[in-house]
Parts: C-alpha cells; structure tokens; sequence
C-alpha cells in the first residue's frame, strides 16, 4: 500500500465522466473521531423502499441534513432535512475547501454490518438537476464499492473506500454510471457513508 500524501487525489481511468478520488482526505484519528459523534448523535431512521413492486426494510439507516425546505425523494420515500449541526457543517467546509463547490444537502448512510448494502443506482433524482456532482465520504469499515458504465460494458472499477477516503463523482457519473456498495461475505463493522450534493 502507498503512503499517500494528505489530499492527494487520484482520477479514476473511466470514460464519460471524472471520478476523483482522496484516498487520505481525512487522517485515521479525524474520521475516527467523526464516526464515533455520528453513531451517537444522528436520529437513523429504516425506511421501507418499494424495488420491482416488492416492499421491504431499507438494508441501512438513514439521515437527511440540509438547506431549510429542500426535501430529497428517492424510490418512493421522501426526506425532510434535518438543520445542519457543527459536525457536519465542518465536514461541509472541509469538502468544498477542497472541491471548490458549494453542497446545500447531505445524505448519511450507515451501513451497520456485512449485510447492509446499497444496490446498483444512479443518483439522478430530478431535485438534483440533470448532471449532478455527488462528494462522498467514507468514515469506519473499509467496504468494497462498484462503479460500470450504462453502455460500455467494459468501463466499471471496483474500489475499497477507506475509513477518511473521499470519492467525487464528477460531470457524466450520474449520467453514464451506476454505483453500488454489495453485500460483503465477511464479517464488517460500522460505516458511515455522507454524500454531499445540490438540491436545486
């Protein structure tokens, strides 16, 4: 494994869109210490997600921060934001110092063991505009996560994003890409997924 630099970002080698990826954008003791206030102080909540007309328990927990009056909707469920707090407002600014983009809202996932996942989709939701910029950041468990091309078979990448790792779907990857995080066959704790986008 290379020691990589602080923000030393790699672009993923796909075509039709620009994935950027920040291997240590958080040091180890910082995502360390953000996962642990998260766990606590977030109100998860388990949605039912209706998937080819079947009705079931979302396989994670769920938590929606933002901008007031800029509800998110997806596969039928519809989140009101919660006002942002000082954790996730420093996370905010850490991630547009870097991107250099502006985020009105977050998505947090936690994922609480080896059987949560988030199957194959795109986050191309109507509130966030026809090509949208996701920044994700990955606190806790190192989990393996999918990346292919709507057409071109051949254009996919599997990464493991790691405990402060950030990955920045840029232009044309909600477009051309679906993403996903699998189910894993070996035993995994605690991860906490925040995906920063704009609510148009």
């Amino acid at each position: 494994m290379l020691d990589l630099f602080p923000n030393e970002k790699i672009i993923l080698d796909l075509p039709d869109a620009l994935f950027e990826y920040y291997p240590n954008f958080l040091s180890e003791e910082k995502a360390n210490l953000l996962l642990k206030k998260l766990l606590t102080d977030t109100p998860w909540k388990q949605d039912d997600i209706t998937v080819y007309g079947k009705t079931h328990l979302q396989p994670r927990l769920t938590a929606l921060y933002g901008n007031e009056g800029k509800p998110y909707s997806y596969s039928n469920i519809i989140m009101h934001p919660h006002p942002w707090n000082s954790t996730l407002m420093f996370i905010k600014n850490e991630i547009e110092d870097i991107t250099q983009l502006n985020f009105t809202t977050v998505l947090l996932n936690l994922y609480r063991n080896e059987n949560d996942s988030n199957g194959w989709h795109s986050d191309n939701e109507k509130e966030l505009g026809r090509n949208p910029v996701i920044a994700s950041l990955s606190l806790g468990q190192n989990r393996l996560f999918q990346l292919k091309h709507i057409e071109k078979k051949e254009a996919k990448q599997n990464i493991i994003l790691n405990n402060g790792s950030l990955l920045v779907m840029k232009e044309g990857s909600q477009i051309h890409y679906k993403h996903q995080l699998p189910k894993s066959t070996s035993p995994k704790k605690s991860r906490i997924n925040l995906t920063f986008r704009t609510i148009i």
